[in-house]
């Protein structure tokens, strides 16, 4: 018997803030906070958490800087990350099809 799709899944990338970080940040290239902040609709302080735990596992990138004056952090997907967020997606796309193939 083979195993069950969702053992595949992994725990920092399924949390489903941190997957919205991924792939809007794999989209992009490079993404700013607050864009980030406005699209998953997240506080500040919880998006900072979220992509601490993804910058800690070595899926993102932190960048800080400013643009006209003004104060910056861009977030982009490292290679690992890209790499987590495809097999994520293998995952994914592999459960959807187990269940779609046990419906009568």
């Amino acid at each position: 018997m083979s195993e069950h799709p969702t053992a595949s899944l992994d725990d920092v990338v399924h949390q489903k803030h941190r997957l919205g970080i991924l792939t809007v940040a794999a989209e992009a290239k490079r993404v700013e906070f607050g864009y980030l902040r406005s699209t998953l609709e997240l506080t500040a302080g919880n998006l900072s958490r979220h992509i601490a735990v993804l910058e800690q596992a070595g899926l993102v990138a932190v960048e800080k800087g400013y643009e006209a004056r003004r104060p910056r952090t861009w977030v982009s997907v490292t290679p690992a990350g890209l790499a987590a967020l495809a097999a994520e997606m293998t995952a994914l796309r592999a459960l959807v099809e187990r269940h779609v193939a046990s419906q009568p």
